[in-house]
């Protein structure tokens, strides 16, 4: 079911209602002079989104194990510009 936008003066206006909402039916979605700007999730969803989520680029660089097997494409297979004459 859609969800109804929040501007951002009613979500503050009415938070309790706008809490609630959220833990009722859901994620809540707030706008900024008609642009989404944020959207309110209840904290088991947020867990859940986060256990979900990619690491970081960090966290790959300091893990102690490959992701993959293969890091790099094979060599060889990479097309080639033709050499120029040095002047």
């Amino acid at each position: 079911m859609p969800v109804t936008p929040w501007p951002v003066q009613d979500a503050k206006a009415r938070f309790s209602e706008f809490l609630e909402r959220c833990l009722a039916e859901g994620p809540q979605l707030v706008t900024r002079r008609g642009a989404e700007a944020a959207v309110l999730v209840s904290a088991d969803e947020w867990r859940r989104l986060q256990a979900a989520a990619r690491p970081s680029l960090k966290a790959l660089l300091i893990a102690g194990h490959a992701r993959t097997e293969q890091l790099a494409p094979p060599r060889g297979h990479a097309r080639r510009r033709a050499p120029t004459a040095l002047r």
